[in-house]
């Protein structure tokens, strides 16, 4: 835990972190939604085995897929721990309504490697 910290504390003070959280273990309160023919189903999960765990999250900004693979490599990661790094993209509305007061649907937007 003390070296993943010090790992966080450095991507603070390189300006690059936007958000990190960590998560709580699949027994306690976690569920899996999925959707089918317009439905939603409930189910608990979110792995049928826990042998494969979501830990955490770091959100990163930077100028490069090779920036952010650089920051990942540099993770104080156990033997046979994994972290997978992708590109962000965002949301610019929900949903808005344009002067007239009619409905807008969402657009997503890729933003810079995140």
């Amino acid at each position: 835990m003390e070296a993943m910290g010090k790992y966080n504390e450095e991507l603070g003070k390189a300006g690059v972190l936007l958000a990190l959280d960590g998560l709580t273990p699949p027994a306690t309160m976690s569920a899996r939604v999925t959707f089918k023919s317009g439905k939603s189903k409930v189910t608990d999960g979110p792995f049928t085995e826990a042998k494969e765990v979501v830990g955490g999250y770091w959100i990163i900004q930077v100028k490069s897929r090779e920036e952010a693979l650089e920051w990942a490599s540099r993770i104080p990661g156990k033997d046979n721990e994994m972290v997978e790094v992708r590109r962000m993209f965002h949301i610019n509305r929900l949903r808005s309504r344009d002067p007239k007061g009619e409905s807008k649907r969402s657009t997503a937007t890729p933003s810079p490697l995140r």
